[in-house]
């Protein structure tokens, strides 16, 4: 327990000698970290594209009533119902007009998908240098006072938590990175997903008209 204890406090005594820069750090990883875990949330495959309307839509045949379709759709609220709702809402207009409109819903779908992954880009990009920052503002102090403390080990340690925040700002960007790549490449993923399944559905109420 006692070394429990000791640890916690050395841990903590590492972001408080960081200063002003490394609490700035650390607001922004708890921040990203919410972000991370409310996006995962968000973009799961099986939200977006809940199987039971992917399994519905394979059944739906050409020329037959959509109306088994639509309570399907209104039951599972997602992305992929959405579009495909607006679709079916558009369905005796104009082909061009129709395809409007189902743009129009699909971008405001990627949209809602894509909400919170600009934070996550733009603390990749300022972590580090915030770190930076504030690793340079610890070595001017250090410097300044090099004259009063002439003591090489002193000197040696203040260095060593200078370079704490450069530590904790590649730490923060670094997972931000990771996630922010891997959120937009699975937001990309469910856009081609979406286009396809609607054109597929678009193209079996235009041979039902015929």
């Amino acid at each position: 327990m006692l070394i429990h204890t000791f640890l916690a406090l050395g841990f903590l005594q590492f972001f408080i000698k960081g200063g002003f820069f490394m609490a700035v750090l650390v607001i922004l990883s708890i921040f990203s970290l919410a972000v991370i875990l409310q996006r995962a949330l968000v973009i799961k495959m099986d939200r977006a594209l809940p199987p039971v309307i992917l399994n519905a839509l394979i059944s739906f045949k050409a020329g037959s009533s959509t109306e088994a379709l639509q309570k399907v759709l209104l039951s599972d609220p997602s992305p992929l119902s959405r579009v495909l709702t607006t679709l079916i809402q558009h369905k005796d207009w104009p082909r061009a007009e129709a395809l409007d409109a189902v743009q129009t819903r699909a971008r405001h779908e990627i949209s809602r998908m894509e909400a919170g992954l600009v934070f996550l880009e733009i603390t990749t990009g300022i972590s580090p240098l915030l770190g930076l920052l504030g690793t340079l503002s610890g070595l001017v102090g250090i410097f300044g006072n090099i004259g009063d403390h002439g003591d090489p080990q002193m000197v040696a340690n203040g260095i060593s938590e200078a370079l704490n925040c450069t530590i904790v700002g590649l730490g923060v960007a670094v997972p931000n990175l990771i996630a922010y790549n891997y959120f937009t490449r699975r937001v990309e993923v469910v856009a081609i997903e979406l286009e396809s399944l609607t054109t597929d559905l678009m193209a079996k109420l235009s041979l039902g008209k015929r």
